[in-house]
Protein backbone atom coordinates (compact mmCIF):
# COMPACT_ATOMS: atom_id res chain seq x y z
CA UNK A 1 0.00 0.00 0.00
CA UNK A 2 1.28 3.44 -0.99
CA UNK A 3 2.07 6.20 2.03
CA UNK A 4 3.01 9.24 1.62
CA UNK A 5 5.13 11.46 4.31
CA UNK A 6 2.95 13.42 6.93
CA UNK A 7 1.86 17.04 4.89
CA UNK A 8 0.87 19.52 6.87
CA UNK A 9 -2.79 20.14 7.22
CA UNK A 10 -4.04 23.67 8.12
CA UNK A 11 -7.87 24.14 9.50
CA UNK A 12 -9.82 27.16 8.68
CA UNK A 13 -13.20 28.58 8.72
CA UNK A 14 -14.26 30.59 5.63
CA UNK A 15 -17.10 32.87 6.52
CA UNK A 16 -19.71 32.20 3.48
CA UNK A 17 -22.94 34.07 2.44
CA UNK A 18 -24.83 32.94 5.91
CA UNK A 19 -22.40 30.15 6.51
CA UNK A 20 -19.10 29.21 8.25
CA UNK A 21 -16.98 26.42 6.32
CA UNK A 22 -14.98 24.75 7.72
CA UNK A 23 -12.22 23.75 5.07
CA UNK A 24 -8.55 21.94 5.89
CA UNK A 25 -5.81 22.61 3.10
CA UNK A 26 -2.41 21.81 1.83
CA UNK A 27 0.07 21.40 -0.92
CA UNK A 28 0.81 23.91 -3.59
CA UNK A 29 -0.28 24.30 -7.44
CA UNK A 30 -3.51 24.85 -9.26
CA UNK A 31 -6.26 24.03 -6.95
CA UNK A 32 -8.32 21.18 -6.32
CA UNK A 33 -11.20 20.60 -4.45
CA UNK A 34 -12.49 17.77 -2.91
CA UNK A 35 -15.86 17.35 -1.68
CA UNK A 36 -16.06 14.36 1.08
CA UNK A 37 -18.48 11.66 1.36
CA UNK A 38 -20.76 11.06 4.61
CA UNK A 39 -19.02 8.66 6.28
CA UNK A 40 -16.40 11.31 7.20
CA UNK A 41 -14.29 13.08 9.52
CA UNK A 42 -12.16 15.98 8.22
CA UNK A 43 -8.06 15.05 8.43
CA UNK A 44 -5.42 14.44 6.56
CA UNK A 45 -5.71 11.06 4.88
CA UNK A 46 -2.81 9.66 2.73
CA UNK A 47 -4.99 9.78 -0.06
CA UNK A 48 -5.56 13.35 0.30
CA UNK A 49 -1.30 13.76 1.24
CA UNK A 50 -0.67 12.35 -2.23
CA UNK A 51 -3.15 14.85 -4.10
CA UNK A 52 -1.65 17.55 -2.02
CA UNK A 53 1.84 16.53 -3.21
CA UNK A 54 0.46 17.96 -6.97
CA UNK A 55 -2.03 20.60 -6.09
CA UNK A 56 -3.47 23.18 -3.70
CA UNK A 57 -6.04 20.83 -2.04
CA UNK A 58 -9.30 22.62 -0.06
CA UNK A 59 -11.32 20.02 1.70
CA UNK A 60 -14.23 21.78 3.44
CA UNK A 61 -17.17 20.15 5.66
CA UNK A 62 -19.76 20.51 3.95
CA UNK A 63 -22.51 22.49 6.01
CA UNK A 64 -23.74 20.31 8.52
CA UNK A 65 -20.90 18.42 8.93
CA UNK A 66 -17.66 18.80 11.41
CA UNK A 67 -17.32 22.39 12.19
CA UNK A 68 -19.46 24.07 9.22
CA UNK A 69 -22.22 25.47 10.17
CA UNK A 70 -26.22 24.14 8.93
CA UNK A 71 -28.67 27.32 8.10
CA UNK A 72 -32.05 27.04 8.96
CA UNK A 73 -33.35 27.17 5.81
CA UNK A 74 -31.00 24.25 4.37
CA UNK A 75 -32.94 21.37 3.78
CA UNK A 76 -31.53 19.43 0.38
CA UNK A 77 -28.54 19.34 -1.67
CA UNK A 78 -29.24 21.70 -3.73
CA UNK A 79 -28.50 24.14 -0.64
CA UNK A 80 -25.09 22.54 -0.32
CA UNK A 81 -24.35 23.15 -4.08
CA UNK A 82 -25.07 27.20 -3.96
CA UNK A 83 -22.82 27.46 -0.77
CA UNK A 84 -20.12 25.85 -2.61
CA UNK A 85 -20.88 27.79 -5.67
CA UNK A 86 -20.21 30.46 -3.25
CA UNK A 87 -16.90 29.00 -2.17
CA UNK A 88 -15.78 28.80 -6.17
CA UNK A 89 -16.27 32.45 -6.27
CA UNK A 90 -13.38 33.07 -3.11
CA UNK A 91 -10.91 30.66 -4.73
CA UNK A 92 -7.80 32.18 -6.95
CA UNK A 93 -5.60 30.85 -9.36
CA UNK A 94 -8.69 30.22 -12.37
CA UNK A 95 -10.97 27.34 -13.19
CA UNK A 96 -10.39 24.84 -10.52
CA UNK A 97 -10.56 20.50 -10.53
CA UNK A 98 -13.10 19.48 -8.34
CA UNK A 99 -13.17 15.50 -7.20
CA UNK A 100 -16.60 14.46 -5.31
CA UNK A 101 -16.20 11.09 -3.16
CA UNK A 102 -19.71 9.11 -2.70
CA UNK A 103 -22.42 11.82 -1.39
CA UNK A 104 -20.06 14.77 -2.39
CA UNK A 105 -19.53 12.88 -5.88
CA UNK A 106 -23.61 14.00 -6.08
CA UNK A 107 -23.07 17.39 -4.94
CA UNK A 108 -19.80 18.05 -7.38
CA UNK A 109 -22.16 16.36 -10.18
CA UNK A 110 -24.77 19.37 -9.54
CA UNK A 111 -22.52 21.90 -9.19
CA UNK A 112 -21.26 21.32 -12.81
CA UNK A 113 -24.81 20.79 -13.98
CA UNK A 114 -25.86 24.07 -12.50
CA UNK A 115 -22.33 26.25 -13.60
CA UNK A 116 -19.16 24.61 -15.46
CA UNK A 117 -16.92 27.87 -15.65
CA UNK A 118 -15.38 28.02 -12.89
CA UNK A 119 -14.30 24.31 -13.67
CA UNK A 120 -11.39 22.82 -15.22
CA UNK A 121 -11.71 18.92 -14.73
CA UNK A 122 -14.38 16.84 -12.64
CA UNK A 123 -13.69 13.48 -11.04
CA UNK A 124 -16.40 11.25 -9.57
CA UNK A 125 -15.55 8.34 -7.57
CA UNK A 126 -18.65 5.99 -6.40
CA UNK A 127 -20.79 9.02 -6.70
CA UNK A 128 -24.78 8.52 -5.38
CA UNK A 129 -27.16 11.13 -6.69
CA UNK A 130 -29.35 9.90 -9.60
CA UNK A 131 -31.59 6.93 -10.13
CA UNK A 132 -31.12 4.49 -12.59
CA UNK A 133 -33.51 1.53 -11.69
CA UNK A 134 -37.63 1.46 -11.48
CA UNK A 135 -39.63 3.37 -8.92
CA UNK A 136 -39.97 0.01 -6.68
CA UNK A 137 -35.83 -0.32 -6.86
CA UNK A 138 -33.29 0.50 -4.54
CA UNK A 139 -30.12 1.81 -6.48
CA UNK A 140 -28.20 3.09 -3.59
CA UNK A 141 -27.80 0.48 -0.06
CA UNK A 142 -29.36 2.25 3.01
CA UNK A 143 -26.61 2.10 5.41
CA UNK A 144 -28.50 3.84 7.66
CA UNK A 145 -29.75 0.46 8.64
CA UNK A 146 -26.88 -1.13 8.72
CA UNK A 147 -24.87 -1.71 11.74
CA UNK A 148 -21.19 -1.98 11.48
CA UNK A 149 -20.23 -5.20 10.30
CA UNK A 150 -22.69 -5.03 7.58
CA UNK A 151 -21.92 -1.80 6.57
CA UNK A 152 -18.15 -2.84 6.10
CA UNK A 153 -19.01 -5.56 3.94
CA UNK A 154 -21.25 -3.81 1.85
CA UNK A 155 -18.51 -0.48 1.43
CA UNK A 156 -15.43 -2.58 1.25
CA UNK A 157 -13.72 -5.85 -0.73
CA UNK A 158 -11.87 -6.69 2.70
CA UNK A 159 -14.29 -5.86 5.79
CA UNK A 160 -11.43 -7.05 7.81
CA UNK A 161 -9.21 -3.85 6.46
CA UNK A 162 -11.83 -1.71 6.25
CA UNK A 163 -12.35 -2.15 9.89
CA UNK A 164 -9.05 -0.99 10.46
CA UNK A 165 -9.16 2.37 8.40
CA UNK A 166 -12.95 3.49 8.97
CA UNK A 167 -13.52 5.50 11.90
CA UNK A 168 -17.42 4.50 12.56
CA UNK A 169 -19.53 5.33 15.84
CA UNK A 170 -17.76 3.20 18.70
CA UNK A 171 -16.88 3.49 22.18
CA UNK A 172 -13.52 3.51 21.38
CA UNK A 173 -13.26 6.71 19.39
CA UNK A 174 -13.14 10.03 21.32
CA UNK A 175 -16.34 11.63 22.11
CA UNK A 176 -15.69 14.29 19.61
CA UNK A 177 -15.23 12.16 16.98
CA UNK A 178 -18.00 9.90 17.75
CA UNK A 179 -20.69 13.53 18.07
CA UNK A 180 -19.30 14.88 14.68
CA UNK A 181 -19.81 11.36 12.80
CA UNK A 182 -23.17 11.38 14.11
CA UNK A 183 -24.15 15.23 13.14
CA UNK A 184 -22.85 14.17 9.79
CA UNK A 185 -25.52 11.06 9.63
CA UNK A 186 -28.07 13.56 10.77
CA UNK A 187 -27.40 16.08 8.42
CA UNK A 188 -27.11 12.94 5.45
CA UNK A 189 -30.97 11.93 6.36
CA UNK A 190 -31.84 15.94 6.35
CA UNK A 191 -30.83 16.52 3.06
CA UNK A 192 -30.67 13.29 1.29
CA UNK A 193 -33.38 10.63 2.58
CA UNK A 194 -36.42 12.00 0.70
CA UNK A 195 -35.90 10.68 -1.98
CA UNK A 196 -33.23 8.29 -1.07
CA UNK A 197 -29.67 9.73 -1.67
CA UNK A 198 -30.97 10.83 -5.25
CA UNK A 199 -32.19 13.76 -7.33
CA UNK A 200 -34.75 12.49 -9.77
CA UNK A 201 -34.08 14.95 -11.71
CA UNK A 202 -30.33 14.85 -12.43
CA UNK A 203 -29.72 11.68 -14.84
CA UNK A 204 -31.35 13.33 -17.23
CA UNK A 205 -29.66 17.35 -16.54
CA UNK A 206 -25.63 15.35 -16.44
CA UNK A 207 -25.83 16.07 -20.00
CA UNK A 208 -25.16 20.34 -19.81
CA UNK A 209 -21.73 18.95 -17.68
CA UNK A 210 -19.02 20.30 -20.72
CA UNK A 211 -15.39 19.70 -18.91
CA UNK A 212 -13.55 16.51 -19.16
CA UNK A 213 -15.33 14.27 -16.53
CA UNK A 214 -13.76 11.07 -15.14
CA UNK A 215 -15.93 7.97 -13.38
CA UNK A 216 -14.05 5.74 -10.99
CA UNK A 217 -15.74 3.27 -9.37
CA UNK A 218 -14.64 0.48 -6.93
CA UNK A 219 -15.69 -3.29 -8.53
CA UNK A 220 -16.74 -4.26 -5.07
CA UNK A 221 -19.48 -1.45 -4.56
CA UNK A 222 -22.02 -2.86 -2.65
CA UNK A 223 -23.62 0.37 -1.56
CA UNK A 224 -23.69 1.81 -5.06
CA UNK A 225 -23.20 -1.17 -7.93
CA UNK A 226 -20.49 -0.54 -10.44
CA UNK A 227 -23.82 -0.31 -12.58
CA UNK A 228 -24.43 2.38 -11.52
CA UNK A 229 -21.42 4.44 -12.40
CA UNK A 230 -21.46 3.44 -15.84
CA UNK A 231 -24.81 4.97 -16.22
CA UNK A 232 -23.09 8.27 -14.44
CA UNK A 233 -20.83 7.96 -17.22
CA UNK A 234 -22.86 7.40 -19.97
CA UNK A 235 -24.54 10.24 -19.29
CA UNK A 236 -22.37 12.21 -19.39
CA UNK A 237 -21.04 13.68 -22.97
CA UNK A 238 -17.04 12.32 -23.16
CA UNK A 239 -17.04 10.91 -19.75
CA UNK A 240 -14.44 8.22 -19.23
CA UNK A 241 -15.32 5.36 -16.80
CA UNK A 242 -12.56 3.38 -14.64
CA UNK A 243 -13.01 0.14 -12.64
CA UNK A 244 -10.75 -0.40 -9.46
CA UNK A 245 -10.05 -3.97 -8.87
CA UNK A 246 -10.76 -5.44 -5.53
CA UNK A 247 -12.02 -1.85 -4.05
CA UNK A 248 -15.18 -1.04 -2.70
CA UNK A 249 -16.95 2.62 -1.89
CA UNK A 250 -13.95 3.82 -0.87
CA UNK A 251 -11.20 3.06 -3.97
CA UNK A 252 -9.08 5.78 -2.30
CA UNK A 253 -8.15 3.98 1.27
CA UNK A 254 -8.61 0.26 -0.43
CA UNK A 255 -6.25 0.73 -2.94
CA UNK A 256 -4.60 3.65 -3.30
CA UNK A 257 -2.05 2.58 -6.11
CA UNK A 258 -4.63 1.78 -7.97
CA UNK A 259 -7.06 5.04 -7.15
CA UNK A 260 -3.59 6.95 -8.23
CA UNK A 261 -2.99 5.42 -11.09
CA UNK A 262 -6.53 6.24 -11.93
CA UNK A 263 -6.82 10.00 -11.16
CA UNK A 264 -3.58 11.08 -11.18
CA UNK A 265 -2.80 11.56 -14.93
CA UNK A 266 -6.38 12.92 -15.80
CA UNK A 267 -6.56 15.54 -13.01
CA UNK A 268 -2.97 16.76 -14.41
CA UNK A 269 -3.73 16.66 -18.31
CA UNK A 270 -4.03 19.87 -19.92
CA UNK A 271 -5.86 18.61 -23.02
CA UNK A 272 -9.41 17.59 -23.16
Amino acid sequence: MATAAATDWQTQILDLPGLKLEVIEAGHGDPLIVLHDQEYLNTGWPYLDRLAERFAVTVPSHPGFGQSTLPEHFDCVDDLVYAYLDLLRTLRGGPVRLMGLGLGGWIAAEIAVHCSHDLKRLVLVDAVGIKIGGPTERDVADNFIMDAKEFLQASWHDAEAGAKVMKLPSPELPEEDIVTLLRNRQTTALIAWKPFMHNPKLRGRLGRINIPTLVVWGDSDRIVKPDYGRAYAQAIPGARFTLIKDAGHYPYLEQPEAFDAAVLPFLTEEKA
